[in-house]
């Protein structure tokens, strides 16, 4: 049989220890032919704190772990007996379903993509106000009017001598109001 990837329902803030303890299990249960990899889907993202540029994992997936296995009743059980373990995703029939090839593949590119550049942890939206923190505008408030993921910049319209004004900052040199 061939390898599926199954979602493994787990308690939030435990995926680690449920990815560890199912391991070991796997190992003691001499089942290492019927498991992958399994994975707890996080990214790297970029923070700034008191002027620094602060890296920190972030779990895209909170409360759920992928495990790459072939699924029969003693690969089920051996899961589904791992404390914290709440289940299966997708079950039919009490069998679960595995999710396709093209959903595990775009969540593996996207953790891949996580660890080659650092997504921004805040997320901006157009017409939100922000202050910003560094640079000539220092401690003007200003309205976004255009964010680019890729470039980590932001043009943001800032009121100067009673007039708006198109500046463009990176993600660094604002917070949001």
């Amino acid at each position: 049989m061939t390898k599926r990837w199954y979602v493994v329902h787990a308690y939030s803030g435990f995926e680690n220890q449920v990815k560890k303890a199912l391991e070991e299990r796997v190992a003691r249960a001499g089942m290492e032919d019927e498991f992958g990899e399994i994975l707890v889907p996080t990214e790297e993202v970029v923070e700034m704190k008191e002027g620094q540029q602060k890296r920190s994992e972030r779990k895209f997936f909170p409360g759920y772990v992928l495990v790459q296995m072939d699924m029969t009743d003693d690969s089920w059980h051996l899961v589904k007996d791992v404390p914290r373990v709440m289940g299966f995703i997708g079950a039919s029939r009490g069998r679960p379903t595995p999710i396709s090839d093209a959903e595990a593949d775009q969540i593996l590119n996207r953790v891949q993509e996580g660890v080659e550049k650092p997504r921004p942890k805040v997320l901006f939206e157009v017409g939100e106000v922000v202050r910003v923190t560094d640079g000539p505008f220092n401690d003007f408030n200003g309205v976004v009017e255009e964010v680019n993921y890729e470039k980590s910049r932001l043009r943001v319209a800032v009121l100067i001598f009673g007039r708006s004004t198109p500046v463009e900052l990176d993600f660094s040199q604002v917070e949001k109001a």
